[in-house]
């Protein structure tokens, strides 16, 4: 494993590619969920474990959670989104 450290892009550059959130059936493992990323030409760019983001989001008011998880998301873009 690398000990190299995952950057991510700044909230601006996320908010400017990411177009959607789905929470999706990870194809895989159909009892997980995923939170799959997608840019403007409705390509996948990433995707977040749904039980781990829910984990990091922590306890939030109904009310705010899709909010607070897109929050998360956004400020949780990799760079190597932005790879070829």
């Amino acid at each position: 494993m690398s000990d190299e450290q995952i950057k991510f892009l700044s909230l601006e550059q996320a908010m400017n590619l990411v177009a959607a959130i789905q929470e999706e059936e990870d194809i895989d493992e159909p009892q997980r969920r995923v939170l799959t990323v997608y840019n403007h030409e409705d390509q996948p760019m990433c995707w977040f474990d749904f039980e781990d983001t829910m984990k990091a989001v922590g306890q939030v008011d109904k009310s705010q959670l899709k909010e607070a998880v897109q929050n998360y998301i956004l400020h949780h873009i990799p760079e190597w989104v932005l790879e070829d």
